[in-house]
């Protein structure tokens, strides 16, 4: 939870072969959106990289409310945007953990994959909010994710996501 971990997998043929993605992930919070990007990044030439765990561990301690999330979560993605476009240049595919809930963030996303030249799938996850609710109360209670969220956090959140649109030009996968 604090550290990198390195896993080492077999390539194969079929992921020498494979088409770089960035893979995108859009949903409330508990959604199950970490879950299927962890899913996804243990597939063979793929990275995951997830966004609580990374502002965890640049800024412990300072990142408690939305006001403290946004310029910190704007300093990442500066910083490791060219990272992602080098690793897609080079054939690896990301399984990139951040919220694509604004078309602010989907905006710099979509940035990405046009400096990368690479294929992209946004996966929209539509769990209705009594699921979200309920997942999150259990992830809370589980003391085993970066951070701990309230009702109250959850409806602020909540409050700005916005569904991608067709004329985003997203290859929208659905879930749900």
């Amino acid at each position: 939870r604090n550290g990198w971990k390195a896993v080492i997998r077999p390539v194969s043929v079929t992921a020498m072969d494979h088409t770089p993605t960035l893979h995108l992930f859009c949903g409330k919070i508990g959604s199950g959106k970490s879950t299927l990007a962890a899913q996804i990044g243990a597939e063979a030439a793929t990275i995951l990289m997830s966004e609580d765990q990374l502002l965890a561990n640049l800024y412990p301690g300072e990142v408690l409310t939305i006001k403290d999330y946004v310029p910190c979560s704007y300093r990442l993605r500066r910083t490791i945007g060219p990272h992602i476009v080098e690793l897609l240049r080079n054939g690896m595919s990301v399984a990139l953990d951040f919220q694509a809930n604004t078309t602010t963030v989907r905006a710099w996303m979509r940035q990405l994959i046009e400096e990368a030249g690479c294929d992209h799938r946004l996966h929209l996850l539509r769990t209705p909010d009594p699921i979200c609710r309920e997942r999150l109360a259990a992830r809370n209670a589980s003391g085993n994710h970066e951070y701990q969220v309230s009702e109250a956090d959850f409806d602020l959140f909540s409050s700005y996501f916005v569904a991608p649109g067709r004329d985003e030009g997203f290859n929208i996968v659905p879930h749900g």
